[in-house]
């Protein structure tokens, strides 16, 4: 290979994101998001493969906190703009980055790496998982009803404007970190992006708005959505694009849900990438006119074996010993003995016997809590040597709400 892979100099930010633009279509972003991004990436972070003065690969990795089973939030590299020029494929460009990439973030000392793929099959072999799911879904509100829980009608909504309410939309959010694993911490600048709403984008529908959700003055819930209108020969058949909803209770959440199902001229609500096991699908009256689907999100790799399985708390006491397989990143290669329970864990290496064996890609897609060992095992894709261990682990290593990725990057 003839190219050199050097850190991104912010004075070749065009030309690199040009690359990575034309990668992705050739469509050029809007100003507003294009100049967002660019202030977003962090010096040192980004790296490019150069032909001479061409560049023909990008790459990058967001600084982010990660939150885990137990509430902690685990330093984690959001890996992020990934591309290579059709020119130069299979010239092993994409695998130098990526190597050269997990080399950096251990030594950032950040024990996980997470991505979103646009073509999930890329990633295995670098070591990630599928880690978490996210749900969409249609709901027909001509057909379906919600039944609300006792106590919704207490809850004050009010119209604003996304940027008017930023603030205490984002109080709400830091909030629910801790409470679902596979959250985001947001960084300073990253709350800008929920205000990002080129109008080029909207395909007909208007500007975002902000509903928020009061009781006694005190914002506990929010949603962004979109409305947009549709006509046909009977009447009114608009839609509302739920972008965004939290909340920081039942009652609150509920009370949105039925906000944003009752707009006016509308007859559907199109919500995008939800938690699966997402509230508003036992408050409708017919899951099936919803027309619910999954899709993978957050694709996960532990970057240090140990100090990532030692970051999460366990649902129930492990005691388990995994050989972990890890061609690409040969330091989390071999023996490590994992204990831990509720309180908390440690994960050290050791020559005592496997329990379970296994690649780093499996661990990966089980670290948050949102994929089942045992499912992994029934695909062939992890080896249970001690009877009972596959159990105990798969046991442990759940989550009571599934892991859930709020937004892109």
């Amino acid at each position: 290979m003839t190219t050199e892979l050097r850190v991104l100099d912010p004075a070749e930010w065009d030309k690199w994101y040009a690359v990575l633009e034309l990668a992705f279509g050739g469509v050029p972003e809007a100003d507003e998001e294009r100049k967002l991004w660019q202030e977003l990436a962090e010096p040192g972070r980004f790296v490019g493969a150069w032909d001479g003065d061409r560049c023909v690969g990008t790459a990058g990795a967001f600084t982010f906190g990660l939150s885990v089973p137990g509430g902690a939030v685990v330093p984690a590299a959001g890996v992020t703009m990934v591309s290579v020029a059709g020119t130069h494929r299979r010239r092993g460009i994409l695998t130098s980055m990526m190597r050269r990439q997990l080399e950096d973030v251990r030594s950032w000392g950040e024990p996980v790496a997470v991505l979103t793929a646009s073509e999930p099959e890329i990633y295995g072999r670098f070591g990630y998982g599928v880690g978490t799911f996210a749900a969409r879904a249609t709901i027909d509100t001509t057909r379906v009803r919600l039944v609300v829980p006792e106590g919704t009608d207490e809850v004050s909504l009010r119209v604003t404007s996304p940027t008017e309410a930023l603030e205490a939309t984002e109080a709400v959010y830091a909030r629910l970190v801790p409470a679902r694993p596979g959250m985001l911490e947001r960084r300073p600048g990253w709350e800008r992006l929920a205000l990002i709403d080129p109008p080029g984008e909207r395909e007909g529908a208007s500007p975002r708005w902000c509903v928020l959700a009061e009781r006694d003055g005190e914002v506990v819930g929010y949603a962004h959505y979109a409305v947009k209108p549709e006509w046909s020969f009977a009447g009114a058949n608009g839609s509302v694009s739920v972008h965004q909803l939290a909340a920081l209770d039942p009652v609150a959440e509920a009370a949105l849900w039925r906000f944003v199902c009752s707009v006016d001229l509308t007859t559907r609500v199109q919500v995008h990438s939800r938690p699966v096991d997402d509230a508003w699908q036992h408050l409708v009256t017919d899951v099936r006119r919803c027309e619910p689907t999954l899709r993978d999100a957050l694709h996960v790799r532990l970057v240090d074996v140990g100090a990532a399985l030692a970051a999460r708390t366990y649902q129930a006491p492990v005691n388990v010993v995994f050989e972990v397989a890890d061609a690409f990143c040969p330091w989390n290669e071999g023996r490590w003995r994992l204990s831990g329970d509720a309180a908390g864990a440690v994960c050290r290496r050791t020559e005592d016997a496997a329990d379970l064996s296994l690649s780093v890609r499996e661990l990966g897609s089980a670290y948050l809590g949102g994929v089942s060992l045992l499912s992994l095992a029934a695909a062939g894709r992890v080896r249970e040597v001690r009877p009972g261990a596959l159990r105990e682990a798969s046991v442990a290593f759940g989550s009571p709400v599934a892991p859930w990725l709020p937004h892109g990057f």
